[in-house]
Parts: structure tokens; sequence; C-alpha cells
């Protein structure tokens, strides 16, 4: 435990903010698991609905700092790939 005042509220913001960050994580995660449905399903206009929304996830996790840029648009690629070949 830190005995310094800065370093003890330096704590409770990480603390904080990790929690914040897991959540993103999860919910992006869940876009991810949600357009793979789609795509397993068949189904062109959810899976594009479902795309749209992850792609907006993935840049949003880059702007906040979550991921790096290059893991977003290696992941936006997978995405577009999957969804090329559903058509």
């Amino acid at each position: 435990m830190a005995n310094i005042k800065q370093q003890k509220k330096r704590d409770i913001t990480n603390s904080k903010k990790n929690l914040l960050n897991a959540s993103f994580k999860s919910s992006l995660k869940s876009a991810l698991k949600a357009f793979d449905a789609a795509v397993a399903e068949g189904d062109k206009a959810k899976a594009q609905a479902a795309y749209n929304f992850a792609c907006k996830k993935l840049d949003k996790s880059v702007t906040k700092g979550i991921h790096h840029k290059n893991y977003t648009a290696r992941q936006k690629s997978r995405l577009a790939t999957k969804l090329n070949k559903l058509a």
C-alpha cells in the first residue's frame, strides 16, 4: 500500500479506469460474437448491421486508447472478409 497521498489517489483513479476499460472490452467482445452469430445464421442484413456496430466499437477502442490501431485494422479486415464471403 502506498504511503504518499498522490499515489493513493492514482491507485483509486487507476482502478476506476481499469473497471471502465474492462467493461468496454467486454461489450466489444459481445459485438464481435454477435457478428459471428449473424454470419453463422447466413442473414446478410443482420450481419451488415452487426458489422457496422462492431466497427464502431473497434474504432472507439482506438480513440479511448484501449487497443492499438493495427489491432483494430486487422479485426475490421477479418470481419469484412467474413461479410464478403457471405454475399
